[in-house]
């Protein structure tokens, strides 16, 4: 899995995404109550949950095949960059509009931004051409 200490850079923060997401989105799809401060009450709000489980399992599909496929590595750190990113400011956003959520949360926007900024970074080393290969 990891051949190189160049190798596990370019891995790691995919290995660590897939780690978290695969089972926030089971409780998402299947119980977000259990972990969070969400009651679903309608058949669309439980509907909508699984919808955000399927996405999130989706994009971790792809992060594991880069995993162990070379040539979906710019692919899966630009997918990750967007998602983490996307998440972490969405949050960031509502900690100014609808004022601090659950440490639960808290942690998951820290998290998000960091492992988006860490994909910034890889994707960015000293203008290398790891991506090409």
């Amino acid at each position: 899995m990891f051949k190189t200490k160049q190798d596990f850079t370019h891995k790691i923060h995919l290995i660590i995404s897939v780690c978290i997401v695969v089972p926030i989105s089971f409780f998402y799809g299947f119980n977000p109550g259990s972990q969070f401060d969400i009651h679903l009450e309608t058949i669309d709000e439980h509907n909508f949950f699984k919808a955000i489980m399927g996405l999130y399992l989706g994009f971790s599909i792809l992060w594991i095949l880069r995993v162990f496929k070379s040539k979906y590595l710019k692919t899966a750190i630009i997918t990750n960059i967007i998602f983490m990113l996307g998440l972490g400011l969405g949050r960031t956003l509502s900690f100014f509009m609808d004022g601090n959520p659950t440490f639960g949360y808290q942690f998951g926007t820290f998290a998000e931004l960091f492992l988006g900024l860490y994909g910034c970074w890889v994707l960015s080393i000293k203008n290398t051409n790891f991506a090409e290969k």
